[in-house]
């Protein structure tokens, strides 16, 4: 399966790590306060170093107990964040559901958009449209900000629903099928129990035909099972990971890279899709730990 990303692509035949650079002070799981492009630079550059094929900026906070930012300050948060990394080579999305923003962006380079309110503004599949980027489309029943835990009878076949439409809103405003990837919303608009339910019973929606991009990092429902705080988490995390891994998710958003890049390699060879070569050994310096 293979992802177009403006002028490139990704091989999606094996999963791959996005990675997550909040540029927000008031994040669930990140220090508070105000973090300067040099900093979040350095944020970036590590995470894909790590083995982040792709990292996710953010300027505005998911959280439902703050205040909604201006467009202006959302821009000023993550436009010059993409621009210098960008030119860096480094492939870029941007989480956010605001025309103006995803446009500033996308002039600025970024390759894909993540818009995790299921495509609220119809014009923003137009503009990734425009600029040849790549567009994930996210599961949810709330507004942008807004706590809401719907009922639904099946929330899977509900997820499987809206996905479907929502797609193809995004390729009438002409977004390439190759563009778009699909994310089931795990805690937006669900309950801790849903939301395990929707991981449980993930394959169903590989008859999507689509990428499956899935955002369990620190998430709440791991708080629940877990009664950690979001910071420690992420054991939890790479728990979740594995199961969204072996029910179909190709690309797996996590706040810990390192630690994904070496549940992968070893998922890989345990379930045969990396054999290790005969030959490996260990390498002296990593046979103990240093004086």
């Amino acid at each position: 399966m293979i992802l177009r990303l403006r002028d490139r692509e990704l091989d999606l035949s094996e999963p791959m790590l996005m990675g997550i650079v909040n540029a927000t002070p008031d994040s669930f799981s990140d220090r508070q306060g105000a973090k300067d492009l040099d900093e979040l630079t350095r944020l970036a550059e590590a995470q894909f170093a790590d083995g982040a094929a792709i990292v996710d900026v953010g300027g505005e906070s998911g959280r439902t107990d703050t205040e909604v930012v201006s467009v202006d300050e959302e821009i000023a948060r993550v436009r010059p964040l993409v621009e210098r990394l960008a030119a860096d080579g480094m492939t870029v999305s941007v989480d956010t559901w605001r025309v103006p923003v995803a446009r500033a962006v996308l002039e600025a380079g970024a390759a894909m958009i993540n818009d995790v309110s299921g495509l609220s503004d119809e014009r923003l599949a137009a503009e990734c449209a425009a600029a040849g980027a790549a567009l994930v489309i996210t599961h949810t029943r709330a507004r942008p900000k807004e706590k809401l835990f719907p009922p639904y009878d099946d929330v899977v076949a509900d997820v499987l629903e809206l996905l479907a439409e929502r797609e193809q809103v995004a390729r009438a405003h002409g977004v390439a099928g190759e563009s778009i990837v699909l994310d089931p919303g795990i805690d937006l608009a669900k309950t801790p129990a849903e939301s395990v339910e929707l991981l449980r019973e993930l394959d169903r929606l590989t008859a999507l035909g689509r990428p499956l991009l899935v955002a369990v990092s620190r998430k709440d429902f791991l708080g629940v099972l877990t009664g950690r705080p979001p910071a420690a988490r992420d054991p939890g995390t790479l728990a979740a990971v594995g199961a969204a891994l072996r029910r179909g998710a190709r690309i797996l958003r996590v706040h810990d890279v390192a630690a994904a890049r070496d549940y992968l390699r070893v998922h890989a060879a345990l379930e045969g899709g990396r054999a290790l070569e005969p030959e490996r050994r260990l390498e002296g310096d990593l046979m103990r730990e240093r004086a």
